[in-house]
Order: C-alpha cells, then structure tokens, then sequence
C-alpha cells in the first residue's frame, strides 16, 4: 500500500508565498512605497535646475535692470518738527510733506529682446516713456502743519525710478517750460525708495510738466497711479503678456504681433489721498499676515509698498515654462506607478504567469525615468515634443522588457496598449488645467470599471490556479 508524504512545513509556506494574492499585494504595495523615493527626488531635481535657471536670469537681469516701478512725478517740501530724545532733549528733526500731481499721463512703448545664457532664456525689455501731468500750486493748509515750518526754499520734485542702473539716457522734467536737470537719488525714501530729483521753485499757481524716459528691465513693468487721474498706454510687439497688480487694462488688444493696453484710474481707486507726510502711500507689511496683499520689492530696499499703493503693469510672459509644466507632471507620478502596477498585476492574474517584485520595482524605475527625461529633453525642445520622445523611448523600453517576461504576444500587447493610454490620459490631464479635475475623476472612474469588468469572474482564494505555477 502506497502511503503519501505530507508536505513540510516550509513546501506549505513556499507554496502559500506563490499562490497568495493578499500577500503579493502587500508587495506591490511595499515597492510603491520605495518608488516614492525616487519620486520625491525628481521634484527636488527640477527645483535645481529652476533654481539653475533663475540664477542665470538674475545674472543678466543684474546687469541689464530688474522690473521697474515707475512713479510720479511728486512734489515734496521738508518742514521742522520738535521732537524729544530718550533722554528728554528737544531735537529739531526735518520730514517731508508729499504732494501728488491732479493728472498724470503715461504712454510708451515695450521692446521685448530676448537674451540667453547656455540654454536658458531671459526676457529683457527697453522702453520709452512719456510722462506728463500737472500739478495745483501745494496746499499746506490741507496738513494741519503750521506754515512757518515750512522750508518751501528747499521743495523738490521727484521720479520714483525702481533700479537706476536701467537709465539709458540723462532725464530733463520740464516744468512750465523749464528744463530741470534731474539728479540719482532722492532726500527721503517715504515715497520713492530710489528716484530722480531735482530742486523746484514754488513760484507759480500750476506746475505742467513733462518728460522722457529711456529705460531698460526685465520681465515686468509697473506704475503707481499717483494723479488724481492717471491714463497709461503701453504698446508692445509682444504677443504674450500678462496683466498684473491691483487693476487690470481698461481696454486691450492682443494679437501673434503684439499688444495695446489702456489703463485709466481715479484716486478714489487707492487708499491715500492727494497729499501728506512721511509714508502716506506705503507701509511695512513685514507683520501683515493676510494672503491677498501684493508687495512691491524695490531691488537692494528694505522699503515696501502694499496693496493700497494700486500698482498695475505688464508682465513680459515666455509662452510656455516647461519647469512649470514638467513640476505638474510629477504630481502625477504616483497615480501612474499604481495604475501601472495595478494593470501588471492583473495581466499576471489574467495570464497565470508570476512574476518577481524585482520585476515590479524595473517597470517602476522605468516610469520614474521618463520624468527625468522628460525633464532634460524639455530643457531643448519643446515640453510636447519631450513629452512624446519621453513616453515612446519608456514605452519602447517596457514593451521589450515585458514580452520577454510573459512570452505572450497579446498579453504584452495589452500591458503596453493600457500604458499607452495612461501617458495620453496625463498628457490631456495636463494640458486641460482647467477641467483636470473631472476628466481625471472621469478617468479613475472609467479604469476602475473596466477592471470590476475584467475581474468579475476571477476566483481570488485561487488566483493562480492549484499550484501557483510559475
């Protein structure tokens, strides 16, 4: 009589090993899991050759000038005031009194020019602008200061110029006919951290004045709305700008050739009034704490002006930035390693063939490449042609690996069409920002389907059949 020989121990266990599907689960868990490593990695890589990129930009821009806010003019007088010490001494301090124009006008045009540095590109622009307005005779009585305080001998007026190393040419003001010579530097910061002055006589009842700026930056321009009507008209054959600060153009053209915009403010839409001391239009924002405020940085200042100081402007926009879009790329990554596990999972389910999680963890690594290349080919072509160069090198990749994995034609066929998919559904999840949201709810939901579908009729405590045959 013929007797059987019980399994050991260990041929159970090795036997539960292969044929476990919670257990192999678990696996593609774990490796999913080590695959954020190298996920996480790759943003850290693109912030590097961001921040690559910006330190060639602000190379150029520091030498050429940064964005410029442009402002005024404003005419300032200082005046004494009695102030006591910490230790009690009178002290006679002088501050200034600020006066701004009842209408400012502001028109010029924007020449784009691109310049490069290895492989990146930097928007620079030189403009030219002209300034013209008037101002009422200054009117002390509307500050409460006492009139004989007034040093009105030493009245200036002034241009708030953002970085003055952007002037290409001398600046005259002309006032009432009169040309001023405008010199660097302003005698207090309270409205300009940095400017044109020059000393005025307050001999006249109005004061219309003029001038012509030739000026050089980068990337953004912007104004202070100081009139108490304030018209500004830029022109540019640019054909890609973005409208920034507290108002957007009151009218605009964009075409492939070029843009017109309009703005027109009123000083009811600021939060200052015509006139005062010291700081009146900016503030230090450094304990503000709320989100929706926008700050103004005058390059090598300390000083800011806040949202109540209504700048408005143009910013120069590069048509696309392919470390923007590569960056929301891999905010997709892991969506992508688990869809593709979960389709090389049922492919082994469906085709009875196991596979080693050494397998997985290839295929992944081969996913986590395809932003690295996606990254680097971007940085020379466009990010849809990288795209597709990408995805057809990981897809040549995987398809080579996986045939010879599954010896299965149409089994391969089906793995490879299903990753080919997933590349063109992130691929529209990207370009769709706005309805990325439902198309990809949309999508999960439809992947979702087709493998309750496909799995309807798998019997999960056997999957692998008897054995768990390799």
């Amino acid at each position: 009589m013929e007797t059987t020989e019980k399994p050991s121990f260990f041929d159970r266990f090795n036997n539960w090993v292969k044929s476990s599907v919670m257990l192999k689960l678990i696996t593609i868990g774990i490796l999913i899991l080590i695959l954020l490593i190298p996920a996480s990695m790759l943003e850290r890589l693109i912030d590097e050759r961001q921040g690559t990129r910006d330190s060639a930009v602000e190379e150029i821009t520091s030498k050429w000038g940064n964005g410029q806010v442009i402002g005024g003019a404003v005419i300032s007088i200082p005046y004494q005031t009695i102030q006591e010490n910490e230790q009690g001494k009178k002290m006679t301090v002088l501050e200034y009194a600020h006066f701004l124009p009842e209408d400012l006008s502001i028109t010029g045009t924007l020449t784009p020019e691109k310049r490069y540095r290895g492989i990146y590109v930097v928007m620079l622009y030189n403009t030219k602008l002209h300034i013209k307005g008037f101002f009422k005779k200054p009117d002390t009585d509307l500050l409460k200061i006492p009139k004989e305080r007034f040093l009105f001998s030493d009245a200036f007026v002034s241009l708030g110029i953002s970085d003055m190393k952007g002037i290409k040419n001398a600046i005259h003001l002309k006032i009432n006919g009169i040309d001023l010579d405008m010199n660097p530097g302003v005698e207090t910061n309270d409205v300009f951290p940095s400017g044109v002055s020059s000393p005025l006589k307050l001999d006249a009842e109005v004061f219309n004045f003029e001038v012509d700026i030739n000026l050089n930056g980068s990337k953004e321009i912007d104004f202070l709305p100081f009139g108490k009507t304030t018209k500004v008209t830029i022109e540019s054959p640019w054909g890609t700008p973005s409208f920034v600060g507290t108002s957007l153009p009151d009218e605009r053209q964009i075409t492939d050739k070029g843009f017109r915009a309009v703005w027109e403010e009123l000083h009811l839409n600021r939060n200052y009034p015509q006139q005062g001391v010291g700081n009146f239009i900016g503030r230090d924002l450094s304990q503000h704490t709320d989100h929706d405020v926008e700050v103004v940085n005058y390059p090598g200042k300390q000083e800011t002006y806040g949202l109540e100081s209504g700048t408005f402007g143009v910013k120069l926009l590069l048509p696309v930035d392919e470390y923007q879009k590569t960056m929301r790329s891999t905010k997709y990554d892991l969506m992508f390693i688990v869809i593709t596990f979960i389709a090389f999972f049922f492919v082994e389910i469906l085709s009875r063939r196991r596979l080693h999680p050494l397998q997985y963890l290839l295929v992944g690594f081969a996913i986590c490449l395809f932003y690295v290349l996606l990254l680097a080919i971007s940085e020379h072509l466009s990010f849809n042609w990288a795209y597709l160069i990408g995805c057809s090198v990981i897809l040549t990749l995987v398809a080579l690996y996986t045939g010879s994995i599954f010896k299965n034609t149409r089994m391969t066929l089906i793995f490879n069409g299903i990753l080919a998919l997933l590349y063109g559904f992130f691929y529209s999840l990207l370009q769709l920002e706005d309805y990325a949201l439902l198309l990809g709810s949309a999508g999960l939901l439809i992947i979702l389907a087709t493998v309750m579908y496909l799995t309807r009729n798998i019997n999960w405590y056997n999957a692998y059949g008897k054995s768990g045959s390799e």
